[in-house]
């Protein structure tokens, strides 16, 4: 099926494979090289699962990651020694809610389309290779446990969510890691890299209906029923207001965030993210009078930085940088909300940073990587690729007034500090 936006000129094809794969393919004109990704609905929250009629099980934190590196591996080599040869860059990540596998090349899109369709589908997980990435993970791990970044905003998650899997890191502990087997990879493997859980996205240069034929013949089964994944219902209100910890950073590091409860129905969920991304922008953005009056006051630097953090099940609203004073800066914003909601939000300033945002979608589809990524991210989300269009196109300021006014609660709330070692943070 071919799906277009008509006031942007832009279209893809949308099908889905006898296998039950969903495939996405938007050739780009003009442009130099090609994007391929291949992903699985499947994140470090789905750790609580069940194959249709099967009772649920419960497996380590962190295995969607291990899996995710152990996939590249064959019984004769790796998948990115077969990439090398095609002289095509690969990759791949685990989030919280997709695991994909990745590449982008310049040149022979066949064969390096080939090893990304085959590897994916080929599992290979012994006792040695397994317990030899135990040992590479947990470094990995141990890395990040001395990020003071990274500790702030998972501390700042743990102060937010009760159950929801979210607050824990993708990696997992070393501890859950060490409890990992081949017979749980495969398992999982198995559970959620059914081709009905999975999206193929290919953007740029390259032929459609070579792709289609690729897709064709590589695909090796068809799905074999759904995966449903388990999650506790998550409270409205955060677990705690304040967490803190010393780490060795020359300022305090502060993240704050107000959790919200996501819109069950899609596009409403993405239309909420999509207002707060220009509500943020009003209040607290590079020109904004909040951000400008802390920072000629010396309470933030440049590091400071604000997101809407969404995802299948979660949606929080995040501040963070570094400041001498994060608890007055907290003080501050809630100040700022408080007359924000009181006076309601400025049209001049909201025509602003719509089109910006405008701007900034119609200008990602002259990228071939960002395209990709975003289909496959729509796809799995369960809305259309050209949906933030169409809702920017019909968005008002009382839309964002109206969002404004319901939230921000205190008791949503919570404040993560990384605090310098010897120092005494100066009220």
């Amino acid at each position: 099926m071919k799906m277009t936006y008509e006031p942007v000129g832009e279209s893809y094809e949308r099908y889905q494979d006898p296998s039950g794969v969903t495939v996405l393919l938007y050739p780009m004109k003009g442009y130099s090289g090609a994007y391929a990704l291949f992903g699985t609905k499947y994140g470090s929250i789905d750790q609580y699962f069940a194959r249709e009629g099967e009772p649920f099980s419960l497996v380590p934190a962190g295995i969607a990651h291990y899996l995710e590196h152990k996939l590249f591996e064959s019984e004769d080599c790796d998948a990115f020694s077969l990439f090398s040869k095609t002289g095509a860059s690969a990759n791949a990540y685990t989030s919280f809610d997709k695991t994909v596998y990745l590449f982008s090349c310049t040149e022979r899109f066949e064969e390096s389309f080939g090893i990304l369709l085959d590897f994916v589908q080929s599992p290979y997980f012994t006792e040695e290779n397994v317990k030899k990435e135990q040992g590479i993970i947990a470094q990995e791990i141990k890395m990040y446990d001395d990020d003071p970044g990274w500790q702030v905003f998972f501390r700042l998650l743990g102060a937010l969510y009760h159950n929801h899997g979210v607050k824990t890191d993708i990696a997992g502990t070393v501890e859950s890691i060490s409890h990992i087997t081949p017979e749980l990879l495969y398992r999982c493997y198995h559970a959620f890299y059914d081709p009905s859980n999975m999206v193929i996205a290919v953007a740029g240069n390259f032929s459609p209906e070579t792709a289609k034929e690729l897709i064709a013949s590589h695909m090796k089964a068809k799905s074999q029923g759904k995966t449903v994944s388990f999650t506790e219902d998550e409270p409205e209100t955060a677990v705690c207001p304040y967490t803190e910890t010393v780490m060795e950073v020359s300022l305090p590091l502060f993240q704050f965030g107000y959790k919200m409860m996501p819109d069950p129905d899609p596009y409403a969920f993405l239309k909420a993210q999509i207002e707060w991304e220009i509500i943020l922008e009003m209040l607290v953005g590079a020109s904004s009078d909040f951000y400008d009056a802390l920072y000629s006051e010396g309470l933030l630097n440049a590091t400071f930085d604000a997101e809407v953090f969404s995802g299948r099940g979660f949606l929080s609203l995040i501040f963070g940088g570094e400041s001498k004073k994060p608890k007055e800066v907290f003080a501050r914003f809630k100040e700022m909300i408080r007359k924000a909601k009181e006076e309601g939000l400025d049209e001049k300033a909201f025509l602003s940073a719509k089109n910006g945002l405008y701007g900034k979608y119609l200008k990602g589809l002259n990228d071939a990587d960002g395209v990709a990524a975003d289909l496959i991210n729509s796809e799995m989300a369960g809305v259309g690729f050209f949906d933030p269009f169409l809702i920017l196109s019909k968005l008002t300021l009382s839309d964002l007034n109206q969002r404004l006014k319901n939230a921000f609660a205190e008791n949503t709330s919570a404040l993560s500090l990384i605090l310098p070692k010897h120092q005494t943070e100066q009220e």
